[in-house]
């Protein structure tokens, strides 16, 4: 894999206030606990335990900490682990690739540098 290039998949839910997002790193492990593989622990491929809101942006725009109180009015829960379970389970995958960095990567060895 090239220097900077990366493959960033997140879980995007729509809820009645809001948009929520978590973060996985194993997408394949990820399809076989949403087909009911239960003994594959959430720790396997969610990226962090943190839940993230957009302020109704869909999974694009800033992505915040999302509060106890924004997730009691959404989920009518506080518990975390049942939210992040709710949102991988109800919520759509989105994949993005991020291209690898272009240009010189050490400017004192560039041909292009001025004389």
């Amino acid at each position: 894999m090239t220097r900077g290039e990366a493959t960033q998949s997140k879980v995007h839910f729509q809820g009645r206030h809001d948009d929520f997002l978590i973060f996985v790193d194993d997408v394949e492990t990820y399809k076989k606990w949403l087909k009911g593989d239960t003994s594959i622990p959430l720790a396997q491929f969610v990226s962090s335990f943190k839940i993230f809101h957009t302020h109704k942006q869909g999974n694009q725009g800033t992505y915040d900490a999302a509060p106890k109180h924004i997730l009691a009015a959404e989920f009518d829960t506080e518990d975390e682990d049942e939210v992040i379970k709710k949102i991988l389970k109800e919520g759509t995958v989105h994949t993005m690739e991020m291209p690898a960095r272009q240009g010189v990567t050490n400017d004192s060895m560039s041909s292009m540098k001025a004389r």
